[in-house]
């Protein structure tokens, strides 16, 4: 997996691992929201009792938070990429020598690739840059 981050990317890590003390390296913007990725074992220190450091952390940068379990392969692409598009769904998704290809119904096709295509390069971006694949939507 590589990510490539930029300076605000790297503030943003320092202060997920000064609030959460969880040191990662994933974070990436989707849909006007931060989402930072740890292991899924640690995704409830990286929550904090009720919530506590989602709340601060999304105080003090003024965005909506996530935090989803990072991908250990090929084979989370699929529940990787449910949690980056949650609350949307899709029906299938298949991969295909180096492509990502995403199923889904009118309504929530219409929602992933977002006006003017913004959350469908934020998804292109993101599936690239974790998988080294290209994404396509159906």
């Amino acid at each position: 997996m590589v990510n490539t981050l930029d300076m605000q990317d790297i503030r943003h890590l320092n202060l997920f691992s000064q609030i959460t003390r969880i040191n990662t390296r994933y974070c990436f913007d989707y849909n006007k929201t931060l989402i930072f990725c740890v292991p899924k074992n640690l995704i409830n220190q990286a929550l904090g009792e009720e919530g506590r450091n989602l709340r601060r952390m999304s105080e003090i940068i003024g965005k909506r938070i996530k935090i989803i379990p990072s991908p250990r392969g090929d084979q989370d692409i699929k529940f990787f990429a449910e949690n980056v598009v949650k609350p949307l769904t899709f029906k299938s998704l298949e991969i295909k020598n180096d492509k990502v290809i995403i199923t889904a119904g009118i309504q929530n096709k219409a929602a992933l690739i977002g006006r003017d295509k913004k959350r469908l390069m934020e998804l292109q971006k993101v599936v690239k840059d974790y998988f080294n694949k290209e994404l396509k939507i159906i």
